[in-house]
């Protein structure tokens, strides 16, 4: 096997960063990937019709739009259309009309009626503020904040809603439930500090950069970011599985878009028994089982405006939801879990045909849980749009269990590659200065499982390779990610970098 600089294992959208960013210094970077196609939770595929795709996991993009990787990347002057739906996210209620988070403020204060001039004076701050704010979260969380009033317009809003105080924040159950809604993205415990911190990061984003939908599929960023990587002199392999480091010998640094699971079982013995003690205790959180489905038809929504949003939370009110996610991460199964539903087809209609559309949910279960959610989705759709049940041409569940099957680096089921809880979310996989760093010399970690977190951002495979090109070449200079930049030279025709 030739020699190469760097060897990347798995190609989600951490590890494509991080592949991303290291061939953009000049390094000859190679990437493995088990399946026969890229991407982790950026997969596009058709499942029940040639001419109909479905997104597999993620499916909309608020990091996409936002993350400092990808606003350097630039997804759209490479070609990725990231279409705005005129509404970004929608709760709908029983009995009564649904709560909707315009793309627009000032049409989601209007709707919020009562609570409008409360949500505006929680969101018009943080999106004055916006990328300092998204900085502040989507960073190594070891460094003082770029813009200083971020965590100060944040914290007091994080505090209330984060807290038993959050009932009290708003008048009508459309505003708390909108914004509780969006606080169940953190797939656990509610309230919490956490969820609280991602509702107003998630929840600011809807009326700012957004929550688009990529046009095509979400399998566009990933061949956008690969075909950047191989422009660049960077080989991806696919359908091979890493099992050993002893396969990446020829590689003088490795990064690892895996789990910390994954990753011992790819170290072997060679890691020190204090540092896999300590990866055991890194806790995996509730989990995601997905449904897709084939329908005929637009998914008949109670409440019509519900059709018009990219994203729809089904929860119930905000009790509801308190309650169904606390039992959810307490590992106890209930039949009205939360649901996500996308209609993608509402935003992008090119992702179908007459007659024949795809419609993408999850629902949020115990970590392992080995339900068919099939039924509880389709239940849970039919509450708010009576008759969907009828438009169901073709249907496909996965169980959370067998999501790990799928992607390693969801154990259990758990698409976070890790809970969500305020202290792990600094603290990622473990105490330490630098969380990318491993006990084995020229080996970091890249995945979810370091911070920031999950999502669609790149910037922990960004930050990894930050790190790597620091303490193994020398460079300390960030490679420019635009698509108006020069190649870089490789790395082996420079001078040799300082240690």
């Amino acid at each position: 096997m030739s020699q190469t600089d760097v060897a990347v294992v798995g190609t989600g959208p951490n590890g494509l960063a991080a592949a991303a960013t290291l061939a953009r210094a000049g390094l000859r970077v190679d990437l493995y990937e088990a399946k026969e196609s890229i991407g982790g939770g950026l997969r596009t595929e058709s499942l029940f019709d040639t001419d109909v795709v479905h997104d597999i996991c993620a499916a909309v993009h608020p990091m996409a739009a936002a993350s400092r990787f990808f606003r350097e990347f630039d997804l759209s002057a490479r070609g990725v259309e990231l279409l705005q739906p005129e509404i970004s996210y929608a709760h709908p209620l029983d009995g009564r009309r649904a709560a909707l988070a315009f793309h627009d403020l000032d049409a989601t204060c209007e709707h919020l009626g009562p609570d409008g001039a409360r949500w505006r004076a929680m969101m018009e701050p943080l999106i004055r503020h916006s990328a300092g704010v998204v900085d502040l979260f989507l960073s190594g969380q070891r460094s003082i904040p770029r813009d200083l009033l971020a965590p100060l317009l944040l914290a007091p809003w994080v505090l209330a809603h984060g807290s038993p105080l959050a009932p009290r924040l708003f008048r009508t159950e459309q505003a708390r439930s909108l914004l509780t809604g969006v606080a169940a993205h953190a797939v656990g415990r509610l309230p919490s500090l956490a969820s609280g911190a991602v509702a107003l990061l998630l929840g600011h984003l809807a009326h700012g950069t957004g929550w688009p939908i990529p046009q095509g599929g979400s399998a566009r960023i990933a061949q956008t970011l690969a075909d950047d990587i191989t422009a660049h002199g960077g080989k991806i392999h696919t359908g091979r599985r890493i099992t050993d480091l002893k396969q990446l010998g020829h590689a003088k640094t490795v990064l690892l878009d895996t789990s910390p699971k994954g990753f011992v079982q790819i170290a072997g013995n060679r890691l020190p028994s204090r540092y896999t003690r300590s990866l055991a205790r890194f806790r995996y959180g509730p989990a995601a089982a997905k449904a897709d489905f084939l329908v005929s038809d637009p998914i008949p929504w109670s409440d019509p405006e519900v059709a018009k949003a990219g994203t729809v939370h089904l929860g119930g009110t905000q009790r509801e939801m308190f309650l169904q996610e606390t039992l959810t991460s307490k590992g106890v199964a209930t039949t009205e879990p939360f649901v996500l539903v996308v209609d993608s087809m509402a935003t992008d209609p090119g992702r179908g045909l007459p007659g024949k559309r795809p419609v993408w949910a999850y629902a949020h279960v115990p970590n392992g849980d080995t339900r068919d959610p099939l039924e509880i989705v389709r239940a849970r759709i039919e509450r708010y749009a009576p008759g969907f049940t009828d438009t169901v041409i073709a249907q496909r569940g996965i169980t959370a269990s067998a999501y790990e099957s799928y992607n390693p680096n969801y154990v259990g089921g758990d698409i976070g590659s890790g809970a969500l809880t305020l202290t792990q979310s600094i603290l990622r996989p473990m105490p330490q200065i630098d969380p990318y760093r491993t006990p084995l010399p020229g080996v970091y970690l890249c995945s979810a499982s370091t911070p920031p977190g999950p999502s669609v951002h790149g910037m922990s495979g960004y930050l990894a390779a930050l790190s790597a090109l620091r303490r193994e070449y020398g460079i300390r200079t960030p490679p420019s990610l635009s698509p108006r930049s020069p190649a870089s030279r490789s790395f082996s025709d420079k001078t040799e970098p300082t240690p």
